[in-house]
């Protein structure tokens, strides 16, 4: 064996361990097209390390209300950017949450592009029904 093949060989095997590891954002990101196709009239369920993570009732005119598992809704908006799609939520209007977002065959996987970018999400439920948003004053 000569000492290039042996040296690409040496570099293939090194790929093929470090491939296991890549971070789930190598999928293709989904443009905004594919995003808004896919989510507009939809309401997605969330789940995080084995656990639900939250909601999301994607309306026409990139309109959305979110709410955390067990916590209050809140309305907002969402817009792509470069590969990202930015949320902005109408009680923090200064706060963009980005994520990248792909398709996979269980449905959407989404990874956050802030600050710390370990949360990573797949959807676990896809559904028409609107989001069941009670107000935080109910039972009272």
């Amino acid at each position: 064996m000569n000492m290039i093949t042996g040296h690409m060989r040496g570099a293939l095997v090194a790929l093929a361990l470090l491939l296991p590891v890549l971070p789930a954002f190598a999928q293709t990101p989904m443009s905004a097209e594919e995003f808004e196709a896919y989510v507009t009239g939809r309401t997605l369920t969330f789940g995080s390390g084995g656990a639900p993570y939250g909601i999301e009732e994607f309306r026409p005119g990139r309109r959305t209300i979110w709410a955390f598992i067990g916590d209050q809704c809140r309305e907002g908006y969402w817009f792509p950017r470069d590969e990202q799609i930015c949320f902005v939520y109408d009680d923090a209007p200064e706060s963009e949450h980005c994520w990248i977002f792909w398709r996979s065959d269980n449905g959407l996987g989404a990874r956050f592009m802030g600050d710390t970018s370990d949360t990573e999400l797949y959807e676990v439920e896809n559904s028409t029904r609107p989001l069941i948003c009670p107000g935080p004053e109910v039972g009272v």
